[in-house]
């Protein structure tokens, strides 16, 4: 009877589960990997801010993007007055006196000419106040013809440098996109690198978090550069 019990004993001690975890043994210092689970949430959350960051820059890129198509649309149509206008120009205009009254006339066609196409952005400040002031050029005792044919020139101009302007914006968003795609880039690393130190499984905890997200490295048409107009 004795040996029997002392059998059922050993069997039953054998039969219950040990613990082999390191982290119940007594006497052991948990500091370190409670600093690494710490460190890998703090990790994840920094990567999580930097992923909207990407976002929020691959979005005002695009924008720029759009502002540069639109301003060289703008261009091209003011371009395109004013070559007409040019080619009508062309043509010899009659020279005869002219009165006070007709100079008059002049002028205040030339003021209102410039002050509708500064109101429609045609015109920066600047050139307004040229025309005003009669500077730069800017002579109220020419024909109308000649007047619409300067405008639309300076139409022109005025164009080109927004499509210019646009364009610069464009590089500087790009280069901002870029910036946020790499912090990123290496955010995610470093998180992953944080979970596998405190244990963590790495292998589809954000497969479907970043399925959704744009990935930095996705190949994109960058608008042509600067075109120089003669």
């Amino acid at each position: 009877m004795t040996l029997l019990l002392a059998v059922a004993a050993a069997t039953a001690a054998f039969a219950v589960p040990r613990r082999a975890s390191r982290s119940a043994a007594p006497g052991r210092d948990l500091t370190p990997l409670r600093d690494a689970d710490r460190y890998a949430d703090q990790v994840a959350a920094a990567a999580a801010l930097a992923a909207e960051t990407a976002l929020r820059r691959r979005l005002a890129w695009e924008s720029a993007q759009e502002e540069v198509d639109e301003a060289w649309a703008a261009f091209d149509r003011a371009d395109q007055v004013a070559r007409r206008c040019t080619a009508a120009a062309a043509f010899p205009v009659l020279r005869q006196r002219r009165t006070r009254a007709e100079i008059a006339d002049r002028t205040r066609f030339l003021h209102r000419s410039a002050l509708a196409a500064c109101r429609h952005k045609e015109l920066s400040i600047g050139q307004l106040n040229e025309v005003l002031a009669h500077r730069d050029g800017w002579n109220p005792r020419k024909h109308p013809v000649a007047q619409e044919t300067a405008l639309r020139g300076a139409v022109r101009e005025h164009r080109f440098a927004a499509y210019r302007a646009a364009t610069e914006r464009e590089r500087a968003a790009w280069t901002e996109a870029e910036k946020a795609a790499a912090a990123l880039r290496s955010l995610r690393a470093e998180a992953v690198a944080a979970r596998l130190r405190a244990g963590r499984d790495v292998r589809s905890q954000d497969a479907p978090r970043r399925a959704g997200q744009w990935s930095p490295a996705e190949p994109v048409a960058r608008p042509a550069a600067t075109l120089a107009v003669h």
